[in-house]
């Protein structure tokens, strides 16, 4: 039952480098709650997908560092709908979603330089601050 999650045509998560376990689900769903296991959690070893380049292995480390368990797997749950079947297949788009978001590079930060008008706004502003603090000293008189 278990497939290639296809993340894109050079990225690939191999069977053997997931597994699955439904667990019992919280929330509504009267008597059935307590009997049946509908919700999924998914555990993929991010060291074992395919393709991945090492910047994008480190950038998917980064987004996926607060849904990791003690072995260092990714650990990803769905309970969205009554249906394991259902949840299994959301499970496998949220971890397909994140590994595409890692192949994503960010753009670079080119830094920049206030305008001129900007810069001049601002000089004209902490002028008028300085005499407004200036017309606030005491008067010194020629006593």
């Amino acid at each position: 039952m278990r497939q290639v999650i296809v993340v894109s045509p050079t990225v690939l998560v191999p069977p053997d480098a997931w597994s699955w376990r439904a667990t019992r689900s919280s929330g509504p769903g009267g008597q059935n709650v307590n009997k049946v296991a509908s919700r999924v959690e998914l555990r993929v070893d991010l060291g074992r997908i395919e393709g991945l380049a090492d910047d994008a292995r480190g950038r998917l480390t980064t987004l996926a560092r607060r849904r990791l368990d003690a072995l260092g797997r990714l650990l990803i749950t769905s309970q969205t709908t009554r249906d394991q079947g259902r949840n299994l297949d959301d499970a496998i788009d949220k971890v397909r979603r994140l590994v595409a978001a890692a192949l994503v590079a960010p753009r670079p930060r080119r830094p920049t330089r206030a305008g001129r008008a900007a810069v001049e706004r601002r000089i004209a502003v902490k002028k008028l601050s300085g005499a407004r603090k200036k017309q606030r000293r005491a008067v010194r008189g020629d006593d």
